[in-house]
């Protein structure tokens, strides 16, 4: 379906879309771009992108789709790398995981929104980074949101969810504000709480003791502390605004369990863990 395709940000997602969507015959010519050029250098070896440049405009001549996959800090600046060198009728779509800023990073940087600009973001990913991090099944059975704008043209839409839909994944379209909200609460706090537990163990006076002893559950609820900690400032910076009510909701409610615990209310303290194992049970169990 895409004769050429540009990758700038040829890593974790950018590189298992790359695999997944050759696998399923939609990408031809598949070119990379990044800073780190031995990163690059090692994705021309797997077999995940065919040449590479570094420059993001002449990355992107001659490419019907464009897909940015950079931290989110970074999306203005390489949107303003291509501006004006985007071929006629080329898709353009991102996988930045909060989309207010992406869309108003694209508008910034090219005036007005191109009508082949397609915001997404997969619900997908590992705790590993990088272009050897990546695996074509990575999105088998994953969401994908896309939060189309009123320039985006339908039959760009068309194209960005079919892609995903050959990659496996189910695609979504949402309000870009409601997808901002709904992944503070899913994804983004989740995050945040697991960089903050292990930030607080590390900087107590046992802190080997303590990690030396650490279960399985104290594994599975930090491991997501091991993502690219620039990503996650970038996330909390770029979806201040929900981010914020998440973390002082969850405050509120962390302040009534530790009431909970000082008044020795064992009936409270059930009645919470009650409702969260039947709750995480009734979404999560399957």
């Amino acid at each position: 379906m895409f004769q050429r395709v540009c990758i700038i940000g040829v890593g974790l997602i950018g590189g298992s879309l790359a695999r997944a969507a050759r696998a399923a015959g939609l990408f031809g010519e598949v070119v990379g771009c990044g800073r780190n050029e031995a990163n690059l250098k090692r994705a021309v070896e797997l077999g995940v992108i065919d040449r590479y440049d570094c420059d993001p405009g002449r990355a992107a001549e001659g490419a019907d789709l464009v897909l940015v996959a950079v931290p989110l800090g970074n999306m203005e600046a390489v949107f303003r790398q291509l501006a004006g060198r985007l071929a006629p009728g080329a898709v353009l779509t991102d996988v930045g995981s909060a989309k207010a800023s992406v869309v108003a990073a694209a508008r910034a940087a090219f005036g007005q929104l191109p009508p082949g600009f397609v915001p997404g973001h997969p619900i997908a990913g590992t705790e590993q980074s990088g272009v050897e991090a990546s695996f074509p099944e990575l999105f088998q059975g994953r969401r994908v949101i896309l939060t189309p704008v009123p320039e985006t043209d339908p039959q760009a839409l068309a194209k960005v969810q079919y892609l995903w839909e050959g990659a496996g994944a189910e695609v979504v379209i949402m309000d870009v504000a409601h997808h901002d909200e709904v992944l503070a609460a899913t994804s983004h706090l989740p995050h945040v709480l697991a960089y903050t537990l292990v930030d607080t163990l590390s900087r107590m006076g046992e802190r080997d003791e303590i990690f030396r002893y650490a279960a399985g559950g104290f594994r599975d609820f930090t491991r997501i502390a091991s993502s690219d900690p620039v990503m996650w400032r970038d996330i909390c910076l770029a979806n201040h605004d929900a981010v914020l009510n998440m973390v002082e909701r969850f405050q509120d409610d962390l302040a009534d369990l530790a009431a909970a615990i000082r008044d020795s209310d064992g009936e409270r303290l059930l009645k919470i863990f009650q409702n969260a194992k039947a709750a995480r049970d009734r979404y999560c169990g399957g």
